[in-house]
This record gives structure tokens, sequence and C-alpha cells, in this order.
């Protein structure tokens, strides 16, 4: 279907709350998973729109907005921030603290933007509430907690989110980046990398400095495995293939004239195609294992710490939102990028069901940001601010016209 002079339209009323709200989540800001006073608000706001909505996935909000017969679409936004200190200088900057799952205090920010797409979706609710007239079917809004730790996604899944909401036969998904506020960016096919993090243990045996005949040294183990782990994407990956292997973290010992015992490690794997990604998925644990045993050491133990699945962006559905979006905010404003090496979980969620999806990124930064002599914020950034003006409006433009292009009259 395709909308009509009757869609929508963000009045300047709307959009003073939006920024209202907005404001208020970037100032209170909940780590993954601990949204219980995001997911409030949420209810609240559904409630006082008349949404039906439900709980999924602990702090994960779902909103089933219906208007009679038509298609079935859904959209997503995450909702969790991150354990930064903010340094943005904005009037509603966080001074929010937290506490990591160890008990660890850290200050909290949302140095993401997912307050930016709370505040949006929220509005884009409460536009398409109030000109029913404009569009029929149903629209399923998923406010997905734990997006930064790859948890949200999965824990809605396990929790019955598509048996509780209608299947759609579209999910739709965006996200603020430091592009131009006003454009929107989009890549056909793989739209962002598929993630993998572990934590690697190294098990060995601890002496004097001075006695390294009695030990099996971690330290030195964990030096060689983390350099041969380097040659996998340059000897063992076709060079027309992407794949990025990372090693974040080394922990080991306490004094310099110790050999401890043990040792550990994390890493982290980008990949774009499945059968690359098990490719180095299994050529880490091969050399893990056989460093391992070069140094007389037992098999250190692997721990799997989060798994971001594909986003895969459908072409078709893509093509038929760029379509939209092009009509609705200008032909030069949508441009088509290359897929980016970070992570998503939002591809979770359509793919779980066999339904396509549709991730696009707007801009966050005003020219003068982007074209100025300091580093422009990027994302996870202390200093990520997004320019409220157009970021905001452009954000409830884009979904709106994605959504409508499916139900609009």
């Amino acid at each position: 279907m395709t909308t009509t002079a009757t869609a929508p339209q963000l009045t300047d009323d709307a959009r003073e709350q939006m920024h209202a709200l907005y404001r208020h989540l970037h100032a209170h800001p909940e780590l993954s998973m601990q949204e219980h006073a995001t997911a409030a608000l949420i209810e609240d706001e559904l409630t006082a729109l008349g949404i039906e909505h439900f709980r999924c996935g602990g702090t994960g909000v779902v909103g089933l907005l219906r208007n009679g017969d038509g298609p079935t679409v859904a959209f997503r936004a995450d909702t969790d921030g991150l354990p930064i200190a903010e340094d943005t200088g904005v009037d509603y900057a966080s001074t929010a603290t937290g506490l990591l799952e160890d008990g660890t205090p850290v200050p909290l920010m949302h140095g993401c933007g997912h307050d930016t797409h709370v505040a949006v979706l929220l509005t884009v609710a409460k536009l398409l509430a109030g000109a029913r007239e404009a569009w029929a079917g149903t629209v399923v809004l998923v406010f997905q907690p734990g997006e930064e730790t790859a948890a949200g996604a999965q824990a809605m899944l396990e929790d019955g989110l598509w048996d509780k909401a209608p299947l759609p036969e579209v999910v739709y998904g965006q996200h603020v980046m430091p592009g131009l506020a006003g454009t929107v960016q989009y890549s056909p096919g793989d739209a962002m990398a598929m993630a993998d993090s572990w934590k690697v243990v190294l098990h060995g045996k601890g002496s004097h400095a001075s006695q390294p005949q009695d030990s099996t040294d971690p330290i030195v183990l964990g030096a060689h495995i983390i350099t041969r782990i380097q040659t996998i994407v340059s000897r063992e990956i076709d060079p027309r293939r992407a794949a990025v292997v990372t090693v974040g973290t080394f922990h080991g010992g306490l004094k310099e004239n110790i050999i401890p015992a043990a040792a550990e490690f994390t890493l982290n794997v980008r990949t774009f195609d499945p059968a690359v990604r098990e490719q180095v998925l299994a050529s880490l644990r091969r050399i893990i294992a056989a460093e391992a045993a070069a140094s007389g050491a037992p098999e250190p133990t692997i721990e799997q710490l989060s798994v971001f699945p594909r986003n895969y962006n459908d072409p078709a559905a893509t093509a038929d939102v760029v379509g939209a979006l092009r009509q609705a905010l200008g032909q030069d404003r949508v441009e088509e990028v290359e897929p980016l090496m970070g992570s998503e979980d939002f591809g979770a969620l359509g793919a779980a069901i066999g339904v396509p999806s549709v991730f696009w990124l707007f801009g966050g930064h005003d020219a003068a940001t982007l074209e100025g002599d300091g580093a422009v914020p990027m994302n996870h950034s202390p200093f990520f601010a997004p320019v409220i003006e157009p970021t905001l409006s452009t954000g409830v433009r884009a979904a709106l016209t994605a959504v409508l292009s499916r139900v609009g009259r």
C-alpha cells in the first residue's frame, strides 16, 4: 500500500514532546538487561496512547497498535545504555551510575543513541494512533533491551515474542550514526557484521621467575597464541572475503618475579559470510589447542561471551523502503553505503520467523561537526551527542515512511 495526503504529520507540539522525552531518556540511561525504569516509562507512554502492550524478555516491551484488517509489520527500537562517563557538555547529560554484573560501579551514558530510537518510535506510535484513517493493519512496536550485549533479541525470542505478537511480514529497524543529520544510509544484503566474543583462560603451572624450568608459563603461551591467530585472516581466509580477529584484553600475573599459574585474554571476531565465520572460529580453536599442546599445557578453557547474528537486509524489501524514503526525504538524502563491521542483534528478530528485515542508518551530526578540524564523535564515544534536530524528526519521517509503505491506505 502507499500513503496519501492523510498521512500523519509531526506537529510542533508533538515534536516538542519528543524532545522532552529524548532529553529525559538521555539523562537516565540503564545498562543492558537492567532497563527497568526505561521499560516502565515506555509502558506508561503506550498506556496513555491506549496501545495494548506486554513485557517480553525481562525488560523488553512490545506494543500492539491494531487498526483493522491489513498487513502486519514490526519496528524495533533498542533501549539500553553503556558504561561510559559522558563528556558531551549538553545540559541534559547523564550523571547516572549503575552496577555491572560483577557488582562493579560504573558511570552510565546513552553513548550509542538508543535514547533517540526510543523517543522516535514512541512518537511514531503517537502519530499512527492519532491518524488511523491513514492506515490499516497492525504495527508491532518492539522496544528491545540488551542490544549492546547481544542478549536482548534472543531473550525476547526465548520469551515467546512471536507467539505473543502477531507475525509480521517484515521487520524494520534503524540506528542513529555520525552521518549528516537529515540523511539516511543503507546497505542492501549484509548490513552489519556477525560478531563472536570469547574469553580464553590459559592453564599453566606457577613458579618463581628464577626457576622457569619448574613452570608452564601461561603468559608465553598466550603470546604465541595471540601472535599466531593473527595469521588466520592473512593466511587462511580468501582475501576477497572480510574478517577481523581482535584481542581486546590480556591479563596474567600479579608480580614481575612470579610466573603465574593462569592467564586469560578476550577476543572478538567479525565476519559477514557464515561460512567464513565458521572457518575463523574453527581455526581459532585449532590454534589455541595446538599452542597449548606445544607448551605442554592443559587445553585452555574457552567461554563464549556474546554472539551477534547476521544483520541481512532483504534486497527486495530494502528496495521498497529505499524508494519510499527517497520520495519522502529527497533523492540526495538517501545513500547506499558499504556494510559496517559493527554488529547488531536486530537481524535475529526476522530470521527467527523467516521474514525479511530492513535496517538503515540516519545521521546525527551537523555539517560543522563533520567538517571541523577535530575528530568526529563516534558511537560509544563519551562525546557522542546527536544534534536533536533534524536528527529526531528525520528518524520519525524515515520510520513512518517505511511503516506506511506497507500499511498506508
